[in-house]
């Protein structure tokens, strides 16, 4: 039978291990387990080749993204680099052109150490298929919706066409979770977060993860993650287990909060743009609501104000932080052009429309009034 989210998140780890009768599953801080005897290799021997507490998060992880198996990783960039060791020497990557700063920092050194050759395109522009169709990529990153413009790419579309070069696809999730999006049911290979951030929710503890769409890449995954030595550890998982119970009810208020917060500010008139799939001027609105379940908690904004008075600006701000990060239950501000994308050259952030200034916030769950009253008195 196959469980609603809900049940799913309800149900990690409970009554699994009975020894104790204990409700909810203890944590394995064991760095090995024992051997029986010669011969006799138990599930699990030594914790970075696996582990019962990550084994829960990582099951769980498969099952809310459909998937036939989940790598835990002791970072996001672990997750996207063990992705791009996929690709074989000298292969060709697509990646979106406003993509994440540091998948975009970790394939620009691929790149120069000349493993691979990565091409940053706009996955929504026209003449993109016949770019794929050129190019002939061994993998298609996708990132919907990206960081920090909010633009929404067709998953089904991308990976459809993947298939006709016969390349792999990924999407980054991490901006929706599986609570609002499910790349794997749309046809990716597999799926990528940064649990850090809306996985675990609560701002302290950094991971990744991927999911596979086939038992067999899972494998490969398995076994290459277990060789570089980034597999998660033990209380690091619980602790993202613990977060990621919650996840469905963390999700109706960041997306109720953000859609306030994102139609209030469209009103202002220092605001001269605000990037929020959920509001019906955006222009992946229709197709936003076509492949996600909600709009997310994360919108981003253009204020008409001189770059050299942003910090004034942000100064005056009580409630949101100035930090990098996001998916909490915290809210915070961000300014991708000099924290996120910084890495980027100037053209290359002006290719990708991060202008200076452009705010990227993650709408925490503040009172909605509270959080909106913060931004209108610093604005005014």
């Amino acid at each position: 039978m196959k469980k609603k989210i809900e049940t799913i998140l309800a149900s990690i780890g409970i009554k699994k291990q009975d020894s104790h009768g204990a409700v909810v599953d203890p944590i394995y801080l064991s760095t090995n387990y024992k051997f029986a005897k010669l011969g006799d290799h138990p599930e699990f021997d030594y914790s970075r080749s696996g582990n019962p507490t990550r084994r829960l998060l990582e099951d769980a992880l498969a099952a809310l993204e459909d998937g036939k198996g989940a790598v835990v990783t002791n970072t996001g960039m672990s997750s996207v680099m063990l992705l791009g060791a996929l690709v074989p020497l000298g292969g060709n990557v697509v990646l979106p052109h406003d993509c994440y700063g540091g998948t975009f920092r970790l394939f620009k050194n691929l790149e120069k150490r000349g493993l691979l050759k990565a091409h940053y395109l706009d996955q929504s522009a026209e003449d993109f298929p016949s770019k794929v169709q050129t190019i002939k990529p061994n993998l298609i990153w996708i990132e919907t919706p990206s960081n920090p413009l909010l633009r929404v790419v067709d998953i089904e579309a991308v990976t459809k066409l993947a298939k006709q070069v016969n390349a792999l696809t990924v999407c980054d999730n991490t901006f929706l979770s599986p609570a609002l999006q499910n790349p794997i049911e749309l046809g990716a290979d597999f799926v990528m977060h940064s649990t850090t951030k809306y996985i675990n929710g609560h701002t302290d503890v950094v991971g990744g993860a991927v999911i596979s769409k086939t038992k067999e890449h899972h494998e490969k995954l398995y076994e290459m993650a277990n060789d570089f030595g980034i597999t998660g550890s033990p209380f690091d998982s619980y602790q993202t287990i613990r977060g990621l119970r919650t996840l469905t009810l963390r999700m109706q208020q960041h997306n109720t909060s953000a859609l306030f917060i994102a139609e209030e500010l469209s009103k202002h008139p220092k605001v001269l743009k605000v990037n929020y799939p959920g509001l019906a001027s955006h222009p992946s609105h229709e197709l936003a609501k076509k492949q996600q379940k909600g709009f997310g908690g994360m919108l981003s904004f253009e204020i008409d104000l001189e770059p050299s008075k942003m910090n004034d600006f942000l100064a005056r701000l009580e409630i949101f932080t100035l930090a990098e990060s996001l998916g909490g239950f915290e809210s915070l501000i961000c300014h991708p052009s000099s924290m996120t994308h910084a890495p980027l050259t100037p053209e290359e952030k002006i290719e990708a429309g991060i202008h200076e200034n452009l705010l990227r916030i993650s709408v925490g769950l503040e009172d909605k009034d509270d959080l909106l009253n913060d931004l209108l008195s610093a604005l005014n």
